[in-house]
């Protein structure tokens, strides 16, 4: 009788070996579906500012779909090479919500397209011309949100108080509809130097994209300059559509205290669809 059972289940070295190599390729396998998932299928990206208010607010974290426009170096994770020109590339829709990389600094923005190539863009006194038609615009009822560690409110704005004494920044909204029934939301301060400028016509193989935030955003209206306008983006630049808002914090969590980690959602925000 084997009077000795911690000998009897000791492991031989080949086994141990063989489980280490297991492991590894298991790990390996599991950074290879990761990488492929955010290649091919869907990429993540936080909001950091207030230029596509009222629909994306600071601190959503998105998913964004990559392949509705194509996959290229610029759609590519964590700097991975990848084609120069887009591989199955399809022109988006006005009206879709893009991630593209800046044109000089190659930060990642997310904007409106508005104009697609071929389209003229032009706007007067706050009102946006798309090839010489007005966009219809109607006022709807005001937006407010949250004042917190991460949304200011804009001085053109109006700061309330609601009713548990939370402050509160109210802004004007407006609705306005493309050609083909895209509907979406707006803001609008008033009158501003950026609410007029000449007619556009949109290249081949560019678009032109504009912030839900009209008086507070960088986007075509403007020179493309690191850290501000982007000019007409070229498509070769375009990352994903935005999707769904997976989350949303209002910026006042703190990793030493794990409770503000609940207190900071904004809960409602979860499954926000874009």
């Amino acid at each position: 009788m084997d009077t000795n059972p911690v000998a009897a289940q000791d492991t031989p070295d080949g086994e141990e070996t063989e489980s280490w190599g297991s492991f590894l390729w298991f790990c390996t396998k599991l950074i290879l579906a990761v990488l492929l998932f955010r290649a091919l299928a869907f990429s993540f990206f936080t909001i950091p500012s207030e230029s596509m208010l009222p629909d994306l607010q600071t601190g959503d974290y998105l998913i964004a779909a990559k392949w509705p426009y194509g996959y290229n170096e610029n759609s590519m994770p964590l700097g991975l090479p990848g084609p120069t020109d887009r591989v199955f590339g399809k022109t988006p829709e006005r009206g879709d919500v893009v991630v593209f990389k800046h044109p000089i600094d190659r930060s990642d923005y997310v904007k409106r397209v508005i104009g697609l190539p071929g389209d003229t863009v032009a706007m007067v006194d706050g009102q946006l011309i798309l090839n010489g038609e007005l966009i219809e615009k109607k006022r709807v009822d005001d937006f407010t949100i949250a004042i917190s560690a991460n949304t200011r409110c804009h001085n053109r704005a109006e700061e309330i108080r609601g009713a548990d004494g939370i402050p509160l920044c109210r802004y004007h909204r407006f609705e306005e509809t493309l050609p083909g029934g895209r509907r979406y939301r707006v803001l609008d301060f008033g009158p501003t130097p950026q609410d007029d400028f000449e007619t556009v016509v949109v290249p081949e193989g560019k678009l032109f994209v504009m912030g839900d935030n009209r008086d507070n955003s960088q986007d075509s209206r403007f020179p493309a300059l690191a850290g501000g306008g982007v000019g007409l983006v070229d498509q070769r630049l375009l990352v994903a559509r935005a999707s769904l808002v997976l989350f949303s914090t209002d910026g006042s969590a703190e990793w030493i205290k794990p409770w503000t980690w609940f207190t900071a959602a904004r809960w409602g925000r979860i499954g926000h669809s874009i």
